[in-house]
């Protein structure tokens, strides 16, 4: 495969830095890079391949000749520069909420299905972090053993919401710890030595935003709309690393030895569980690494058909950027990248 000119908008918030660090380590395909961010970013400097680029304004005409567009920079941009990129003749793939829900953009994991990558119009959607780790480790249950039911609860780490909330997280826990008091700003409580019931807006149902994301994007994803799901979605004072509490009812019993031998052998998880020796994924190990780890797999004892599990995720690599550009391997790999050529 030729080189590929690569466009990165959002290069300098924590998406797009892991962007860059991702498609370095991967060896992506790629003989240019553009840099492109907010007028209050351009200007910048960033090293990609040892080599120092400076970051750019985004501009309609930012992506003449780009093939592969990555977007992390919010909804409102994605909204207005995706389809001027998608007209350009790029693929764009989008980290932001605006385009997940659209009928005709596909939402992709491409551990759970990667055929929809092929639908693509020009944009294709990267889907919520905390539903890529949560749809990663449960469809491959789901396709020995149909899900009927999941109730989640989850603990999303600050990096989350962006450098501003991991400053603030760093900043509020030095001043607890000196006895002064915090005023926050990112959040509406204080974060540090704390936990917030409420990630994003509270909708009409009394669920937040990123709950209700995380129920029909499972059902987009895994091509499931009759799966019952329920969430909570909960801030908590870590850094980096999502973690879910899963409480999945099947179709048929699962025996939980049974589910640790399916989910050892798919791809992108990894099993943790032994708790004679406290053996179980945590947030803090799972920082910087690429796989779904999944561990306290045991029998939910109010439900027959039920298993209970516990699974973390670095929310920056996985439940973003990593996702993101294995979607845009899998359109080399599989020759999607021209939508006239993809619907063939």
């Amino acid at each position: 495969m030729k080189g590929l000119k690569v466009a990165v908008v959002g290069a300098t918030g924590l998406v797009g830095q892991e962007f860059i660090k991702i498609l370095e380590q991967r060896d992506f395909p790629m003989n240019s890079i553009e840099l492109l961010a907010s007028d209050r970013s351009a200007g910048k400097k960033l090293f990609v391949n040892h080599r120092e680029l400076v970051v750019k304004e985004t501009a309609p005409a930012s992506f003449k000749d780009v093939d592969i567009a990555l977007f992390s920079a919010g909804a409102e941009i994605s909204r207005y520069f995706s389809p001027l990129a998608a007209q350009a003749g790029a693929v764009v793939v989008d980290n932001s909420s605006a385009f997940r829900m659209e009928t005709k953009v596909p939402l992709v994991v491409p551990e759970v299905n990667p055929e929809d990558i092929k639908l693509h119009k020009g944009i294709i959607a990267n889907p919520n972090c905390s539903t890529i780790q949560l749809v990663v480790a449960l469809n491959p249950l789901h396709k020995v053993n149909p899900i009927k039911r999941i109730v989640a609860v989850t603990y999303q780490a600050v990096s989350g919401t962006g450098s501003a909330a991991v400053e603030e997280l760093t900043e509020q826990s030095k001043q607890v710890l000196e006895g002064q008091n915090t005023v926050p700003h990112v959040y509406p409580h204080q974060i540090a030595f704390n936990v917030l019931p409420e990630i994003d807006v509270f909708l009409d149902n009394d669920y937040t935003k990123e709950e209700w994301k995380m129920v029909e994007e499972t059902r987009k994803i895994m091509h499931a709309p009759d799966i019952a799901i329920s969430a909570v979605c909960v801030r908590v004072p870590v850094f980096i690393g999502h973690s879910e509490a899963l409480h999945i009812e099947f179709s048929q019993p699962m025996a939980p030895d049974d589910a640790k031998r399916i989910l050892a052998q798919a791809p992108g998880v990894k099993v943790l569980d032994d708790p004679g020796i406290s053996l179980y994924p945590q947030p803090w190990s799972a920082a910087g690494t690429d796989d779904v780890f999944v561990g306290r797999i045991h029998r939910d004892v109010s439900h027959p058909n039920g298993l209970v599990m516990w699974v973390v995720a670095d929310n920056l690599r996985k439940g973003a950027a990593l996702n993101t550009v294995q979607i845009a391997e899998e359109l080399i790999k599989r020759d999607w990248l021209h939508p006239g050529e993809a619907g063939k």
